[in-house]
């Protein structure tokens, strides 16, 4: 029996006891909770959901007239969960600064992500959002950016896919998906090429070591009861004893790049990489480390998991397929082939479907900040300070009151103002309704640099192959730091006939 289990035991016990004695209670609140008992308030649901939580959480909103629940259990701060945009904004935008990280959520991803820029709060976190911005503005993805993608798509991705093509052979899509965001973060931030595309064969050590961390971090995050984690670091075994591993192995290879990357800049070798910025700048060991684990980790299975889930769904909407194939084609017969900057703007059906499978399957699924001090949400929602305060995008993407009856339905038109084969014009989506990117002061640097390799990714495949799933049962979506499909995503690859 496992360590975790036999700490659990005790508190098994009482909750028997409670229900036999028939002392249980379920407390009443204006704002909605699960059934919730003294002591151990609602950690039976909690745990016997642990493995859906998504789902429950999704499930308590919508039964919530104001999109907002109470979340009281053993050993867990009070947390406030809620898919209420007018609440989203006053969390992000309207009273920000009393809705920071916290030293809570620090702790739990402070081991992995240091005091990386999605781990800080005030002035660490201003001055590096302020250091990464030259790699998000317009020029930079313009030139670099798009020459980048270019090469890699046509160089590797699509050489890769021409093989895979050719002999007719099955691979896991996420996991080339994965990789090829992998080498994209690395080549664009850190000036290197790290491993091969083909799923089939192992992955670097850097890459398994920082999937380790990411797991058993986001772990950390979900567990019934926190202590339970905090025991297994203190004396070094189980989940905890992998994750120090891993953040060693992390450490180590990102310490060998920087140390790399310092020798490069006093020669001649010219770099204009985030990360010679950085050092060029005169930033610690230390801070240049935490920041780049934290933009890895950012770039590296965002748009995989959603460029992945697209082909999955529109494999069952043909009709969708077809019109993204010919707007693809229409783009590239105006360009001469190929797409820049400007041209991948034209492509708003590609768009709309990208907008449609993040507001299902979002690739942060939920977000939290701590409360400072006391606070009063829009909605009524009383915080006190120190409460954990979650907005839920996964859910927000299934309330009725946001997206109508057909919420369940991949649907990309829903995002147009009007629509017809000629013209389609994009609707501007409130941000706290659609808050997959975040909002407010720290809406994500990157959203434009993560719709241009999807819509540039996509596209380039769409033209020419047909992506068929092999097999496949309704994918299972995974919360981890970033969400993916658990299992990967089996397919084979077709030449698609007019290509380009």
């Amino acid at each position: 029996m496992e360590a975790s289990t036999l700490v659990l035991l005790p508190f098994l016990f009482l909750v028997v006891l409670m229900l036999n004695t028939g002392r249980s209670v379920c407390l009443r609140n204006s704002i909605p909770a699960p059934k919730t008992y003294p002591v151990i308030g609602c950690l039976i649901s909690f745990y016997t959901n642990r493995n859906r939580l998504l789902d429950w959480y999704t499930e308590l909103l919508t039964e919530s007239a104001s999109g907002t629940v109470i979340i009281n259990r053993l050993a867990a701060r009070r947390t406030v969960v809620t898919a209420n945009p007018s609440n989203v904004e006053y969390i992000l935008k309207t009273n920000f600064d009393n809705y920071p990280k916290g030293k809570p959520f620090t702790e739990i991803l402070g081991d992995f992500l240091g005091d990386g820029i999605f781990n800080v709060d005030g002035k660490l976190w201003l001055k590096q959002r302020r250091l990464a911005t030259h790699d998000f503005t317009p020029k930079s993805l313009r030139s670099e950016y798009v020459d980048v993608l270019r090469k890699e798509v046509e160089e590797e991705l699509l050489s890769f896919l021409d093989a895979a093509a050719q002999d007719f052979q099955p691979l896991d899509l996420q996991e080339l998906l994965r990789r090829f965001s992998f080498n994209i973060v690395c080549i664009v931030f850190l000036g290197i090429h790290r491993s091969s595309l083909n799923p089939s064969s192992p992955v670097s050590e850097f890459d398994r070591a920082f999937q380790t961390a990411a797991a058993v971090s986001a772990g950390r995050g979900s567990a019934p009861l926190s202590f339970v984690w905090k025991l297994k670091r203190l004396v070094g075994f189980g989940s905890e004893k992998d994750l120090r591993n891993a953040v060693q192995k992390v450490h180590s290879c990102v310490n060998e790049i920087i140390r790399e990357k310092k020798m490069m800049i006093t020669t001649t070798t010219k770099s204009d990489d985030f990360l010679s910025r950085l050092i060029v700048a005169g930033e610690s060991d230390e801070a240049v480390r935490d920041m780049v684990i934290s933009l890895v980790m950012a770039g590296r299975d965002t748009t995989s998991a959603v460029t992945t889930r697209l082909f999955s769904l529109i494999s069952c909407h043909k009709t969708t397929e077809c019109e993204l194939v010919n707007e693809i084609r229409s783009v590239m017969d105006i360009t001469g082939g190929g797409f820049d900057y400007q041209s991948l703007k034209k492509l708003s059906l590609l768009k709309a479907c990208l907008c449609e499978v993040m507001r299902l399957y979002p690739p942060v699924p939920w977000d939290s900040k701590h409360a400072l001090t006391d606070d009063r949400l829009p909605d009524g929602t009383a915080v006190r300070a120190g409460d954990r305060v979650t907005y839920f995008p996964y859910g927000m993407g299934r309330m009725e009151e946001l997206w109508g009856k057909d919420w369940d339905e991949f649907k990309p038109n829903r995002w147009f103002e009007s629509y017809d084969h000629n013209t389609r014009v994009l609707k501007k989506v409130n941000p706290f309704k659609f808050p997959v990117f975040q909002a407010g002061p720290r809406v994500c640097l990157g959203e434009e640099m993560a719709y241009m390799q999807m819509k540039y990714v996509v596209s380039s495949m769409l033209n020419r192959f047909q992506i068929v799933p092999i097999g496949m049962d309704k994918p299972v979506f995974v919360p981890m730091l970033t969400a993916h499909m658990a299992g990967g995503m089996q397919v084979r690859v077709h030449r698609r006939d007019g290509s380009q």
